[in-house]
């Protein structure tokens, strides 16, 4: 379903093969709490989806994992920045900003972390509505 619906927007996309279910279970296991469904689902069809550009428009599973760790426990961030826990970096803008979905909270919603000024700015009511405007430009960055 996500291949066939990502592959028939505009622009163009770089599939991965689909994720495994332990790749699945480490990412959610290191991360101390389950995956958003939607995420899970399109995870298990392309294990991460690259843009025209080289852009992450979704990351793999195990990239989901080591960025969020990496934000949620480095130390010098932590005293520049609001806490990261609340959410669930998935994709990046290219340009430092970041794409999270809600870690812990069922609420489909996107928002984009602004690295520059620390906002965080809601931007999509859905993953797939948040690649249907990634790739359409209506999400402006």
């Amino acid at each position: 379903m996500w291949t066939d619906v990502i592959g028939a927007l505009p622009g163009t996309v770089g599939f991965r093969p689909p994720v495994s279910e332990s790749s699945l279970v480490r990412c959610a296991t290191l991360l101390g709490h389950a995956l958003p469904a939607d995420l899970v689902s399109l995870l298990r069809e392309s294990d991460g989806i690259e843009g025209e550009y080289g852009d992450g428009l979704v990351w793999s599973a195990e990239r989901i994992a080591s960025e969020n760790l990496e934000l949620r426990g480095n130390a010098e961030l932590a005293s520049l920045y609001m806490p990261f826990d609340p959410l669930l970096f998935f994709a990046d803008a290219g340009n430092g900003d970041l794409f999270a979905l809600l870690s812990r909270i069922d609420r489909p919603d996107v928002f984009v972390w602004n690295h520059e000024d620390d906002s965080r700015t809601w931007v999509a009511p859905s993953l797939a509505k948040y690649l249907e405007w990634r790739q359409t430009g209506q999400i402006e960055l």
